[in-house]
């Protein structure tokens, strides 16, 4: 008996363990012996937790453990002891515990902490190594045999190949289909890869520049849709388009992870003009709102290299301007407006998850060149609009 009790003891150390692991990135949500989220409310001694399964009420005693667990090293040995006064609404917890019949409560045996402010401060440094060391483009072609991969980068200043050779050891990750989180992508291969998937690389460009050896290789299939507002739930932050070229109506269902920005309307006509919509020739010097170097910065346009600016070059131009467009809501948003929207690929064409969000657009989607629409956002669109990457991180 004292063996088995041994075994179960050990078998729920390892599983509370890769729970750990998984909530630095994401919600595990409720299960028999775990509650997983975000906190929501502190009142004494119970905690109103938000998970994506459904709310759930954490109760503490005088034998709850508090345990603090860094987003970088989510592991059971790593952790630290921490008291109560240290948890605060928005950080996020797992908890071990006999969850109830009703999932409505879970008395804490354990409390896990991973903090806000620790994810925020993780993020903001894996933000600026993928924008510093990063690449981000579409699979023109792949080589089996070489393991290389063709991608196809666009910038402000045109668009050109690079051949990107995965490191021995390379990490490979893969969008999951209907998820616009990072933190759901799913470890995957190179024989995942396929042409005209969006590609995200990180790692080191070649002196020449024509090689980029990856160190992470992040691909999704993704979609970008556009049209016109036909309805607003503000409440369910959902948003119906009549989708251009096709008039089907498609649902834009908004999340916590999706950004959404207003394209600047002093840059439209600057824009369509560089991209050959509104009169055609080369690409002006554009500089992002907000954007003017600071002393001791480098001051060259965007899409030039040198000190300052991403090895990556190229599409971090673009990635850069979506951040510093205006932020928006959906409450901001007017029926008869028109929107462009990314997404990853999904099984119904008709309701998509929101990654990234443009209004203000209607310049991109109305202007035809040539009779068709230039092709530069997702791998199914019929029109360019700068910045409207699949990618959110």
């Amino acid at each position: 008996m004292k063996k088995l009790f041994a075994l179960l003891s050990i078998s729920l150390l390892s599983f509370v363990g890769i729970a750990v692991a998984q909530s630095a990135g994401s919600d595990v949500g409720i299960r028999a012996n775990l509650a997983g989220g975000e906190v929501t409310s502190i009142d004494g001694q119970r905690l109103g937790l938000s998970t994506k399964d459904g709310q759930i009420i954490v109760v503490l005693s005088a034998a709850s453990e508090f345990k603090r667990v860094a987003p970088e090293n989510p592991s059971l040995r790593a952790a630290t002891t921490v008291s109560l006064s240290e948890i605060s609404v928005g950080d996020r917890i797992l908890v071990s515990g006999p969850v109830s019949a009703d999932r409505s409560s879970v008395p804490a045996k354990t409390v896990f902490l991973i903090s806000k402010s620790d994810i925020e401060a993780r993020r903001r440094r894996e933000t600026e190594e993928w924008r510093t060391r990063g690449i981000t483009g579409r699979v023109a072609s792949y080589n089996p045999q070489t393991q290389s991969i063709t991608v196809s980068i666009r910038g402000l200043m045109g668009e050109s190949t690079l051949i990107v050779k995965p490191k021995e050891g390379v990490e490979y990750l893969r969008y999951a289909p209907d998820s616009v989180e990072f933190s759901q992508a799913k470890k995957s291969t190179f024989n995942e890869i396929a042409p005209g998937d969006s590609l995200r690389a990180l790692g080191t460009r070649s002196a020449e520049g024509s090689e980029f050896v990856a160190e992470k290789i992040v691909t999704g299939a993704f979609v970008t849709v556009g049209g016109t507002i036909s309805a607003i739930d503000v409440s369910k932050g959902e948003v119906t388009v009549s989708e251009v070229g096709s008039n089907r109506n498609v649902t834009v269902v908004i999340s916590k992870g999706s950004a959404l920005r207003q394209f600047p309307a002093e840059m439209i006509q600057r824009f369509a003009g560089g991209f050959g919509m509104a009169g055609g020739g080369s690409s002006p010097v554009i500089r992002p709102p907000q954007a003017q170097p600071q002393a001791g910065q480098d001051a060259r346009p965007m899409g030039a290299q040198g000190p300052g600016m991403p090895r990556g070059g190229g599409s971090a131009g673009l990635d850069d301007m979506f951040e510093r467009f205006p932020s928006i809501t959906v409450a901001d948003l007017k029926v008869g407006q028109m929107i462009a929207v990314s997404s990853s690929k999904g099984t119904d064409a008709s309701r998509i998850n929101a990654i990234k969000l443009l209004s203000g657009v209607e310049t991109f989607l109305r202007q035809p060149q040539g009779g068709r629409r230039p092709s530069m956002g997702g791998a199914d669109s019929g029109f360019s609009i700068p910045g409207l990457d699949g990618f959110g991180f």
